[in-house]
């Protein structure tokens, strides 16, 4: 048995858009990604999240699951487009009630919220007026959110984050088009990553001087990496592997650990990338309390300068000419059935490289998990693939306790089946299996394992 820190938190993570459907109901207004899965050709199947898990209408039934389970905490994410229909002006009464329900749900159950504030679903007009994250005007207007946010749920709501993987908004919303608002460009995703980071900057100040003094509470982000292992041990392609790394997590993470962008991407990206004012990189580097790690794979790093480079879209760092990397995996790597290659060693190295760059910060594992090929045998789901994989996982995070990095929870990515952004239903996360004609959730052989996990405090 590999025993956690006494005080380690368990729990599963969900988005809004993948769960609640009810996309025209309670006042909620229209988002980017109720545009883009209506748009025809850009979501697997035609689906969309219109219905997705109903979750809107089935919150309580889902935390009686939770509670089932022994979890200990559950993040989630707030709909802007449900507390500002507009994304802006006075808040939707009706969203604001159906979190504070939720949230109430969670803490009847001793269920711990962790909440984030934006996991992708920008409301539709900031991206028709304003075109979006492009737009310097955004980073107040989140702020304003937040602040909604902040004074309405702020008294139950101790653990927040800004933004759920901001390399993602950036890299596939801006630069290859293939989540919403479905733009491409080898410039844009600067831009937005820029406002971004300067939106979050603002919304933790505001929770720092306003929220923080009364509410107690801590404030961070979550950032998606993968690890880059050199696929030799030259000392090109060790340095291959750096730049990645610091093009996918230190691109939002410098910023708010150090006060700027790393110095690779500001001699790669030039002019491409903008400047922060000293103002900015004061406000940046005062603006978290822990650092949330969304972590699914590991690729190996070449040094790829005379070479042409593979797209990789869902794998890539971030926009492969500025970084002269060429990525693989080895063959005999097990991957699941979105392809991604199943490597938990990287999970410790990678939790080492966070640990060393920024300072023995606190970090949590913010989304962790895997697509299988689950089915739905005499009302069972026999995931063993799933448990050996968390199982592998969870162990290299325990090692990385032990060799001195402080991580504080673990986050299984999902709760259960949902929309999976450009690829519809089509694959399959959840430690729950969701009949989508019913709704019924029927949990996986991996649930109740993880509920032993969570009540053991160990592998």
């Amino acid at each position: 048995m590999k025993k956690f820190p006494k005080h380690f938190t368990w729990g599963t993570a969900t988005a809004s858009y993948q769960i609640e459907g009810a996309w025209l109901e309670g006042g909620k207004g229209l988002s980017i990604w109720d545009a883009f899965a209506h748009t025809p050709g850009k979501i697997k199947n035609g689906d969309t999240g219109d219905v997705a898990c109903d979750h809107f209408h089935r919150f309580r039934e889902d935390v009686a699951r939770m509670a089932d389970m022994g979890l200990r905490a559950y993040r989630f994410s707030i709909a802007w487009p449900r507390i500002q229909p507009t994304g802006r002006g006075k808040p939707n009464p009706e969203g604001i009630q159906f979190y504070s329900d939720l949230i109430d749900e969670l803490l009847a159950h001793d269920i711990t919220p962790w909440v984030t504030l934006y996991h992708w679903d920008l409301p539709l007009s900031l991206q028709l007026e304003l075109d979006g994250w492009l737009n310097p005007k955004m980073a107040e207007l989140f702020r304003d959110y937040a602040a909604i946010c902040f004074d309405a749920f702020g008294d139950r709501v101790k653990h927040w984050m800004t933004f759920n993987e901001p390399w993602v908004v950036a890299i596939l919303g801006y630069g290859q088009g293939l989540f919403a608002p479905g733009r491409v460009s080898n410039a844009e995703p600067y831009r937005v990553g820029h406002q971004i980071l300067r939106a979050h900057a603002l919304a933790a100040e505001v929770y720092r001087r306003k929220f923080q003094p009364v509410q107690n509470g801590q404030i961070g982000i979550a950032n998606n990496c993968d690890w880059r292992e050199p696929l030799t041990d030259s000392a090109t392609d060790r340095a291959a592997a750096q730049r990645a790394l610091e093009f996918f997590f230190g691109w939002f993470a410098d910023p708010i650990m150090v006060g700027d962008y790393p110095d690779t991407m500001r001699a790669r990206v030039a002019d491409r990338l903008p400047h922060f004012t000293e103002q900015e990189k004061e406000a940046l580097t005062q603006s978290v309390d822990f650092l949330g790690l969304n972590h699914y794979t590991t690729l190996y790093a070449s040094d790829s300068r005379g070479k042409p480079v593979s797209g990789m879209p869902y794998g890539n760092g971030g926009i492969s000419e500025d970084q002269d990397v060429q990525l693989s995996a080895d063959p005999n790597w097990p991957k699941t059935t979105l392809g991604w290659a199943i490597v938990p060693w990287g999970l410790r190295k990678l939790l080492h490289w966070i640990d060393a760059r920024y300072g023995h910060p606190p970090i949590v594992i913010t989304e962790n998990g895997c697509a299988c090929d689950d089915r739905l045998e005499d009302g069972q789901v026999h995931d063993t693939g799933r448990i050996q994989f968390l199982t592998d996982y969870l162990s290299e995070a325990h090692r990385a306790i032990d060799e001195g990095v402080d991580l504080r929870g673990y986050f299984l990515w999902s709760f259960m089946d949902n929309f999976e952004w450009a690829l519809g239903f089509s694959k399959r996360f959840g430690i729950h299996y969701t009949d989508y004609a019913t709704q019924k959730r029927i949990p996986k052989d991996s649930a109740r394992w993880y509920s032993q996990v969570v009540r053991q405090n160990g592998v």
